[in-house]
């Protein structure tokens, strides 16, 4: 029986952990519970001896003094703070005036809104809570398709987890072991990628089917001009003299730069392009303040209100990820920065309540609680893995698949969305990644690729039924019975849950299509990061005899290693 225990042991510390969690006890208690017990257990049986776990205190401490971990709060409060202002609120009315006269613009004005939301809050929750609240009401009141209108709030909403600053993104970036400006920088592309795949699919939509995307009618665009003028045509030439401006700058960067920062050469690209934005931004903003300062007319009601609603959390953008990039800044203190910018915007526009200072505080303590007692307890469980040399038994279970290193993405592409069905992306995050990471080093697969590959999977994971998190978010505001429009006094019938999920499964399928495209062009995410591409080749798998859950030397491991070769040979056979 003891010998039998001893060679199935990690099969049963995976059997221990499932029996935990279908308890319905709480993820980090579970798998500390489960590392704790079969720990005590390996002890008994004689696989490490007790000396082992003296080092558990260190591991610990280690992640309670890790810096990278602090950006989750500050991006939390960030977040929280622009969400309860009222900025999602303010953005969906004034995008969706702009792109009303189009059909399938408040689909659009909905994803263009998501992709913003998405580098200013990153938290699915208030992104998808706040456009059902506003935009569904509307898509309903004007004959919008009920799959099309769920669909892409649904979508929309859950592109906080790829779009920087993406706490997924930091999560995984702890995990592999890799910088997180890296991660922010790798997975840029793919999710503006990702916007503009939802947007073609609505313009299709919009082609193919126009009566499920119909345009706002007239009487419902409320920032029209005196004389009747939408005005769009001055909304036009802002941007025009704004792009011309933006332009020019970045024909004039690098020198300019260069002597301020006695710098030769020329400067990268990234920066030029966020220096470009931001100067773009900053001289639309101006000849708006001007115009209003001035009492000029040359600028619409329209123009007007989308320069002051979109510039300040476009600026807000560039200061976070644009000192990330720069490396002016480290994504903690850029969190910090995005932290304080948030809370001077909510006081520029006197929405900065003691209330509302309060119900931030609140929720940004509990989520960064939820996350360190799940990366604790994952830690007390990889810990008890490690000392029973689980490493090699995951390496065995991939060392005979097909099709070397893309036959592993397509496998674990495979597990980790079914996981994603049923358990949120932080369990996944800190269970299922630090198994695979070894592996994939192992096969020579860049982990900055790999993490993106795996963060853009996990989005589907807030999408697919049966527990896809968005779709309950939608549906804890959708109405559940039939009501009666305030403006137009029509009978709207009730939203069903099923036309929430069916709204679902387009988006999903696109999801998909850009982690296939992530896969197939590794230069999406490794030409942002400076990175060679990783060749998809037959190569076969060799784990290292001691690596971390970076993939690297671990003096822990060694240390462990030899404790349990002295323990083997002190131990009477």
């Amino acid at each position: 029986m003891m010998i039998m225990l001893a060679h199935n042991f990690v099969p049963m510390l995976f059997a221990g952990l499932l029996a935990f969690l279908l308890t319905g006890f709480p993820v980090a208690f579970a798998l500390a519970a489960t590392g704790l017990s079969f720990g005590l257990l390996g002890i008994e049986l004689g696989l490490f001896p007790p000396v082992l776990f003296q080092a558990l205190p260190l591991r610990v401490m280690g992640i309670m003094q890790n810096d990278t971990l602090l950006a989750i709060p500050f991006f939390t409060l960030m977040g929280g703070v622009l969400q309860k202002s009222g900025m999602a609120e303010d953005l969906l009315e004034t995008v969706g005036q702009v792109f009303g006269p189009l059909r399938g613009g408040l689909a659009l004005a909905v994803i263009f809104v998501g992709g913003l939301l998405a580098a200013t809050t990153g938290v699915v929750a208030a992104a998808v809570i706040s456009m059902g609240l506003i935009s569904l009401p509307i898509m309903l009141r004007y004959g919008y398709h009920r799959t099309i209108a769920t669909g892409v709030i649904t979508a929309s909403g859950t592109l906080a987890q790829a779009i920087p600053p993406s706490l997924v993104l930091i999560v995984m970036a702890d995990q592999l072991g890799r910088p997180v400006g890296d991660m922010y920088a790798g997975a840029m592309l793919p999710g503006l990628l990702l916007v503009g795949l939802y947007a073609l699919f609505i313009i299709a939509v919009a082609i193919v089917k126009p009566a499920w995307v119909p345009a706002l009618p007239v009487e419902a665009r409320i920032y029209r001009e005196a004389n009747g003028a939408s005005g769009h045509v001055s909304l036009l030439v802002l941007l025009m003299i704004a792009a011309t401006v933006g332009v020019a700058w970045s024909q004039v960067h690098s020198g300019l730069v260069g002597r301020w920062l006695d710098r030769s050469g020329a400067a990268p690209g990234d920066e030029i392009v966020i220096f470009s934005l931001a100067i773009a931004a900053l001289t639309a903003l101006g000849l708006a303040l001007l115009n209003r300062g001035l009492g000029l007319t040359f600028v619409s009601r329209l123009t007007e209100r989308v320069t002051f609603v979109l510039i300040p959390p476009l600026v807000l953008i560039f200061l976070v990820l644009g000192t990330i990039f720069l490396g002016i800044a480290t994504p903690t203190e850029g969190g910090a920065l995005g932290a304080l910018g948030a809370l001077c915007m909510a006081l520029a526009k006197r929405r900065l309540t003691k209330k509302l200072l309060i119900e931030t505080l609140d929720n940004t303590t509990r989520l960064t609680a939820f996350v360190m007692f799940i990366l604790i307890g994952s830690t007390v469980f990889s810990f008890t893995f490690n000392a029973a040399d689980g490493q090699a038994w995951i390496g065995h279970l991939f060392d005979k698949l097909p099709g070397g290193t893309l036959g592993f993405l397509l496998v674990v592409n495979i597990l980790v969305f079914v996981l994603g069905m049923f358990i949120d992306f932080f369990e996944i995050a800190f269970i299922v990644v630090p198994l695979l990471v070894p592996v994939a080093n192992a096969l020579g697969i860049d982990l900055v690729w790999f993490g993106v590959i795996l963060a853009m999977n996990l989005q589907t994971s807030f999408l697919t039924p049966p527990f896809g998190f968005a779709l309950f978010y939608l549906r804890s505001v959708a109405p559940a019975g039939d009501t009666t429009d305030r403006i137009t006094g029509a009978r709207i019938s009730a939203v069903t849950t099923a036309q929430i999920y069916q709204g679902s499964i387009a988006f999903i399928l696109l999801q998909l299509l850009m982690v296939i495209a992530i896969i197939r062009w590794p230069g999406l995410v490794l030409n942002q990061v400076d990175a060679a591409p990783a060749a998809l080749g037959e190569q076969r798998l060799q784990l290292p005899d001691a690596v971390d859950a970076n993939g690297e030397d671990d003096p822990m491991r060694d240390l462990l290693d030899v404790i349990r070769r002295e323990h083997a040979a002190t131990r009477p056979h």
